[in-house]
């Protein structure tokens, strides 16, 4: 039965920033990969109704998988709601993405929910990737460096 995570972490910025980090491709593919990973983002659009399709590869091996979806949901600051489906048809069926971003004192509280995650992707290893990246997003978003 397809798999739920949900994440939880404070960071020292401003929402719009995170937002960007989501839905900006040169921002997202330099954080999203877990260690060892490299990510190429093929397409995004992010508006209502638009999709992103990308791909991760495993640098110590070179085997690539490719992934993509559509946006339901965009509200800049607050909120993103995606699909997410594998092009690997041994990985079936499709996953939903909520992102919700919320201003607290000490910069935005991040809540991430990730349902429908395939069988064969171990819950532990999905979090644990997921960590890695979330480590990686604060280093990109938090700094604030002027021109």
């Amino acid at each position: 039965m397809p798999g739920t995570v949900r994440l939880h972490r404070v960071f020292t910025c401003a929402p719009g920033k995170i937002y960007r980090a989501f839905t900006e491709p040169d921002a997202y593919a330099a954080w999203l990969p877990p260690r060892g990973f490299i990510a190429t983002v093929h397409q995004m659009e992010a508006t209502l109704g638009g999709g992103f399709h990308m791909s991760f590869r495993n640098f110590t091996t070179g085997h690539s998988h490719s992934f993509g979806g559509s946006y339901l949901e965009l509200e800049p600051g607050r909120r993103i709601r995606r699909t997410n489906r594998f092009d690997d048809p041994a990985m079936p069926g499709e996953m939903q993405m909520t992102i919700d971003l919320a201003e607290v004192i000490c910069g935005t509280d991040v809540q991430i929910t990730q349902e429908g995650i395939p069988d064969m992707i171990p819950l532990a290893a999905c979090i644990l990737g997921w960590q890695d990246s979330l480590t990686k997003l604060a280093a990109l978003v938090e700094p604030e460096i002027s021109d």
